[in-house]
């Protein structure tokens, strides 16, 4: 039975959720807009400023939690509470550095603000991680009989933290010169909160330092292939955003790989390493499309005169509601059996999404609700699956498993969808008007290959009516086509927990591992 101490400190790290997601939403907000125009920024150096906030997100979750044990929780949760405050300060000297300046003098105010801007991002995205670092190994270690419900509603406070973010844009759409210090200073207000309610709380000892597990014992589960997984996203991201040869990042991962294999002698647990290769995906299919949904539904959403991220919000809505009504559909499905349900859901709501460029209002919603319904449970069931299974990773298992699928959206989940949107409107337009495929499409390409694209700048300089109608039907299809190949991320995801059912069932079903 778990005591009010232990609720007022769950409630302070879900708190510390919303303040996470919150500010990761409004700030991926601003750099598409304001700050582009308030700081002067093309598209190359908004992107800089927008990967800023999120490649330390995924690499502080994977660090922190080889140490996080010996600093303790409270420790990680004081951090990330100042990181929340200099980001907003900063942000805060950005805005005024601009305010008043003319001429000459702006282009060197607007550099100032742009770097303040940048070193804050850093700052925030490391306090995010460090939030996730503490907040899932904590709750499962204080409701160690019913982790994966308990996780689930935690993790409602993501989407919860989007739905406010979502509205916080919605309302501010219309007003392009709005003062966006209102919206970032918001994120000081459940910053607070959860730093009062959660500082004067006895945070505990992890479940497996309280089980006297030994700190080479939890690298062993994650052993050699979680330290290439893990290890290779995080020099690849730090890499990529340094502009480090690709030849270090292996260096690197390689002399971490090897470590780890000679100190713990293990390739780690297996169910683990199943769970990290499903995680990949699993995460591409939520935080990717998630990231992706407002740009894809734009068109047919602003057709029937409404905000496209109305898609977003009603999704993360429904999120919100299914993560605190967890607790029963685990104990009658158990958490594999929620998860491949879950998978065919979401596979079936990115194929109705794909159908609806001409579709009413009801029926973009309709196929909306599969998906939002689909992607309820995935992030939090598979944290409450990995420490179940696998109990003596402690905080290491649980974060590096969210770490890798932070990183693996960053790295590999979102440009892909790129990638399939790019190639489903060259091969359209290619199809249709050769002529105009000819003159406006490029090679490119990226971490996975090479691949054909369309030319914005060309494409701006087609006058002809039949020219921008083939480039419009290129690019819707290139949007819907996207959505509909995304639907084989969750059916693979499916495949695999369906081989972990039966799995399972050979050894007389399925029970959490105790320590």
């Amino acid at each position: 039975m778990n005591t009010r101490h232990d609720k007022i400190l769950f409630w302070g790290c879900f708190i510390a959720l919303i303040t996470t997601s919150y500010a990761f939403f409004s700030r991926m907000y601003l750099c598409g807009g304001q700050f582009m125009t308030d700081f002067n920024l093309d598209k190359v150096a908004a992107g800089e400023l927008a990967g800023a906030g999120i490649w330390p997100f995924g690499v502080s979750i994977i660090l922190f939690s080889l140490f996080i044990d010996k600093v303790g929780y409270k420790a990680a949760m004081i951090f990330s509470f100042l990181c929340y405050v200099i980001y907003t300060t900063l942000a805060v000297m950005a805005y005024g550095a601009i305010q008043g300046v003319e001429g000459a003098a702006l282009v060197e105010a607007q550099q100032k603000g742009h770097s303040l801007l940048y070193t804050g991002s850093i700052i925030l995205a490391l306090g995010n991680g460090a939030v996730e670092a503490y907040i899932n190994p904590l709750v499962a270690t204080m409701f160690r009989d019913a982790k994966t419900k308990w996780l689930n509603i935690l993790h409602a406070g993501w989407p919860l933290g989007l739905v406010v973010g979502g509205l916080v844009t919605i309302a501010l759409s219309g007003n392009a010169s709005g003062d966006w210090r209102l919206i970032i200073g918001f994120i000081l207000v459940p910053a607070v909160v959860f730093f009062l309610m959660s500082v004067p709380l006895r945070f505990p000892r992890s479940e497996r330092e309280q089980a006297g597990i030994s700190y080479v014992d939890m690298l062993k589960e994650l052993g050699g292939f979680g330290a290439l997984v893990g290890f290779g996203l995080v020099f690849g991201q730090v890499g990529q955003a340094l502009g480090w040869p690709h030849i270090v990042a292996w260096i690197l991962t390689a002399i971490v790989v090897v470590v780890f294999v000679v100190v713990t002698k293990s390739f780690g647990s297996g169910i683990l390493a199943v769970l990290i290769i499903i995680m990949m995906p699993l995460a591409t299919t939520e935080l990717g499309t998630d990231g992706w949904i407002s740009s894809l539904m734009e068109q047919p959403m602003t057709k029937l005169g409404f905000n496209p991220g109305w898609v977003l919000v009603y999704t993360s809505a429904i999120m919100v509601l299914l993560r605190f009504s967890a607790g029963p559909l685990v104990h009658k499905l158990s958490p594999l059996g929620l998860l491949a349900s879950c998978s065919l859901l979401a596979a079936l709501g990115l194929t109705l999404l794909s159908k609806t460029g001409d579709a009413a209002l009801w029926a973009i919603f309709a196929a909306a609700t599969f998906y939002g319904v689909g992607k309820s449970f995935f992030w939090p069931t598979m944290l409450g699956l990995a420490s179940e299974q696998s109990p003596r990773g402690g905080a290491l298992t649980l974060n590096a498993l969210g770490g890798i699928g932070m990183l693996a959206v960053g790295i590999l989940g979102a440009p892909f969808i790129g990638y399939l949107q790019e190639t489903t409107a060259t091969h359209t337009l290619m199809a249709e008007n050769e002529a105009v495929y000819q003159q406006v499409h490029v090679e490119k390409d990226y971490l996975l290959g090479k691949y054909d694209a369309i030319d914005p700048m060309t494409a701006a300089t087609m006058k002809g009516q039949a020219e921008m109608d083939a480039l419009a039907a290129a690019e819707k299809a290139g949007q819907f086509g996207a959505l509909a190949k995304m639907a084989v991320f969750p059916l693979f995801m499916f495949v695999c927990y369906a081989g972990l059912i039966l799995y399972f069932r050979g050894k007389g079903g399925y029970k959490p591992v105790e320590i």
